[in-house]
């Protein structure tokens, strides 16, 4: 039976006050999807990107990219998912700022019991990005205990995750942050080390700590403002990894500079082509739900805002007022 449920979308492109709290109306999932009844909502930049146009989506958009509830009812073909199944994902198409949704399966995996929703909902898109970056995205030879790698902007939500994960697996991660206080939290929660990049340059600052050896990789989500001076952090054959544009999008590469600058690499990987089947999700939910389960991650949630209030936690996210995970409440 068709129901009635509050969700955010926006009409046309803008800012936060494009958002708009609007009732929709759902009905029974078709085959391959399920309903699902949101306890938690996941607030991430690549909403701001489509909120704005900078990744454009069909009009009027339904904005929210993971959540995490319980399993209202599944369609034909589900077979790893039943009604009253906690459950939790990072999915397109977008759409998880709401109440409730119909949805593709296929992307939605069970919360084990010990994980709670609102970090199940923090922590899928974040989690799984920092899983495909650390564990997939790896310069030549790969990563190996007591390796330099640089990550960017490392006190938001995939930063502290990424900080933890970094450790486990024995990594030196060397985070940016906009303030003392950032760096602070990046260090607290495993970084080897902290630039503040208002007060340091992060290239001679990485020089000085690698004993002038550089980095094999960099992990690079603030873009414009930081991705070509990245390049300059690498050592010969090493790899810059851009996976966002929190400052902008990173402006065309000349291919000779990265000649010049030690036959580098450069890749601009996204989630969604890793997890574009069912069976890789579920395996990097796994290597997730496991690093979380074992506390070697802790999914720091610092800001908590009802749905309705949606424009104002993007506000704070733009003006980089959050550190790590925020989370909205249906």
């Amino acid at each position: 039976m068709p129901q009635t449920v509050k969700a955010i979308r926006v009409a046309a492109y803008g800012g936060p006050e494009a958002m708009q709290l609007d009732e929709l109306t759902i009905g029974e999932p078709g085959p391959g999807e399920i309903r699902i009844r949101h306890r938690a909502c996941g607030l991430n930049f690549i909403d701001v990107y489509q909120r704005t146009g900078l990744y454009a989506n069909p009009l009027p958009l339904a904005l929210g990219m993971e959540g995490a509830g319980v399993v209202e009812a599944v369609g034909e073909g589900v077979t790893h998912l039943k009604a009253g199944d906690r459950a939790a994902y990072a999915s397109q198409p977008p759409g998880a700022y709401c109440e409730a949704r119909v949805m593709p399966a296929k992307s939605v995996c069970k919360l084990p019991d010990q994980i709670d929703f609102e970090t199940g909902a923090a922590m899928m898109l974040k989690g799984l990005t920092v899983q495909y970056l650390l564990r997939q995205t790896q310069p030549q030879g790969g990563l190996h205990p007591g390796d330099f790698v640089l990550f960017h902007a490392a006190a938001g939500g995939v930063g502290l995750i990424a900080c933890q994960w970094a450790k486990a697996m024995g990594l030196k991660l060397i985070g940016t942050a906009g303030s003392d206080e950032k760096c602070q939290l990046a260090l607290e929660h495993g970084a080897a080390y902290a630039i503040n990049y208002q007060k340091e340059d992060f290239v001679e600052r990485v020089r000085q700590i690698t004993g002038g050896q550089n980095l094999k990789v960099v992990y690079d989500s603030v873009g414009k403002d930081t991705f070509v001076r990245s390049l300059d952090c690498l050592r010969p054959f090493g790899l810059a990894a851009n996976f966002g544009n929190a400052s902008g999008k990173v402006p065309p590469i000349d291919m000779g500079l990265l000649a010049a600058k030690g036959s580098l690499y450069v890749t601009r990987p996204t989630l969604f082509t890793h997890i574009a089947t069912r069976e890789a999700t579920q395996a990097m939910a796994d290597d997730l739900f496991g690093m979380v389960g074992s506390g070697a991650v802790k999914i720091r949630i610092d800001q908590r805002y009802a749905l309705k209030d949606a424009a104002q936690a993007h506000r704070d996210l733009e003006a980089r007022k959050t550190t790590g995970c925020s989370v909205l409440l249906p």
